[in-house]
């Protein structure tokens, strides 16, 4: 393959090359810089990237391997980061200007993870100002006049121009789904609690959640498998077996999956082009889709999920409030405003709902593998100024179910459109499976 054009190759197949000693490291960071030199000055995807510092690890990494060291399993394999997950070697800005200048001490768990397993840590991505709703610079790299959505914008626009094979992001209502679905790449958000979120800027210890971005479904799952694990710093982790995400996900099913086909409860906020698409998508899937009306429970899943997130963002950003409220956008201003008025009766009620809407769901999943359904009501909607309405994201969100968008559709406007799959808590292997399944059948037509 071209030297210039490795920044091209998967994850999955840049690390067995290096395994291998067809290409080195520093060959694959050199062509990811390169890409990102021609093409960043219109997607804008990073915040922050030195390339000596880049090349400095991929060169560490092909030292490691010429002294015969251990090979981890995205070993030499560069890797965007959120800048809100804190890095020992980098700044950690968390999009806002009360930040600015923030070095922290330490990595966040995931990215100590990502160095074990041998990752070159390429620089730290754009997020929307406290990975909220206020957008950051980033463009979308299918067309810069549109959103690449947020607030995990700069991860998924790097991973879809070719300027890094992988990122990681979070999500607390929409932020790795959505700017997936409007950048045309795999998002996935796995269950609450399996990826640790130590050192990761918090907003919502109920509704956080670590996601992760990839142009392959493979490679999905490889950068997944490295990020499970327990974290004392995450009261919501425990102690768990390696999940086998990479060998579940290459698998086939031992039964064609059954998928229910779930319009939720913001189904009237879909596009029309959007609802011809998906119906077109349940029409071809034929025998193997059923669609299920939404469980009463998740009709106020919206509202539960505003008054946690809004709660929990108040207590969370304090310090920024007391401080510096004047710097602070007026979106982010309002919703920690009302979060500060949040009576604590409404608060206890819509966590306490959260098992209720997953029990809600239970007779569907006794039935289907997994549940299909829009990322995000269309296309990149146009303009600068928002990321694109999360609310095909929240119920999910809310339930702490893992959730994958699939880059299989796209609209008039040649912009992608994504399908999101959802399983039960926990069945985040076998959501990549029937993904994968999925996919095939798309592929197939």
């Amino acid at each position: 393959m071209d030297a210039s054009q490795l920044n091209w190759l998967s994850a999955s197949d840049a690390a067995r090359a290096i395994r291998d000693g067809a290409i080195s490291a520093e060959q694959l960071a050199e062509a990811c810089l390169a890409r990102v030199r021609d093409a960043d000055s219109e997607v804008q995807a990073w915040a922050y990237l030195d390339p000596e510092h880049a090349l400095t690890q991929a060169r560490a990494r092909d030292e490691d391997r010429r002294q015969g060291r251990p090979v981890g399993p995205l070993h030499g394999v560069p890797v965007g980061v959120k800048d809100i997950f804190d890095t020992g070697d980098m700044p950690t800005e968390d999009g806002s200007v009360l930040h600015a200048g923030r070095t922290p001490a330490h990595d966040a768990t995931a990215v100590a993870m990502l160095r074990a397993a041998g990752a070159v840590i390429l620089g730290k991505t754009v997020t929307t100002e406290f990975a909220t709703y206020a957008p950051g610079k980033t463009r979308n790299p299918r067309n810069a006049r549109h959103t690449p959505g947020g607030s995990s914008s700069g991860s998924a626009a790097a991973v879809a121009a070719g300027m890094v094979p992988l990122a990681i992001g979070s999500q607390t209502n929409g932020s790795v789904i959505r700017p997936a679905a409007f950048c045309g790449v795999y998002g996935f958000k796995p269950t609450h609690g399996l990826i640790p979120r130590g050192g990761v800027l918090k907003l919502s210890r109920t509704l956080d959640h670590v996601g992760v971005f990839a142009r392959t479904l493979q490679d999905i799952a490889l950068i997944a498998e490295q990020l499970v694990g327990h974290d004392e710093r995450d009261p919501d982790t425990r102690p768990r077996a390696r999940v086998p995400f990479v060998a579940t996900a290459l698998e086939e099913p031992p039964l064609p999956p059954l998928l229910a086909y779930v319009k939720g409860p913001v189904w009237e906020r879909a596009t029309e082009e959007s609802k011809a698409a998906f119906a077109e998508l349940v029409a071809a899937l034929g025998d193997r889709v059923v669609e299920v009306p939404m469980p009463e429970s998740a009709r106020r899943a919206l509202d539960w999920h505003r008054d946690i997130m809004e709660a929990e963002m108040a207590a969370n950003l304090d310090l920024e409030w007391e401080r510096g409220r004047e710097r602070i956008s007026p979106s982010l201003r309002a919703q920690l405003e009302r979060g500060r008025e949040a009576k604590a009766l409404d608060y206890q009620r819509a966590c306490a709902r959260i098992p209720l809407l997953n029990e809600g769901f239970e007779e569907i999943f006794e039935r289907c593998d997994a549940i299909v359904t829009p990322a995000a009501p269309g296309t990149a909607p146009p303009g600068l100024e928002a990321t694109g309405d999360p609310a095909f994201c929240t119920l999910w969100t809310l339930c702490g179910m893992p959730a994958l968008s699939l880059p299989l559709m796209q609209g008039e406007n040649g912009l992608p459109m994504g399908v999101q799959l959802v399983a039960r808590r926990d069945n985040d292997a076998r959501l990549l499976r029937t993904a994968r399944w999925l996919a095939s059948q798309a592929a197939a037509g």
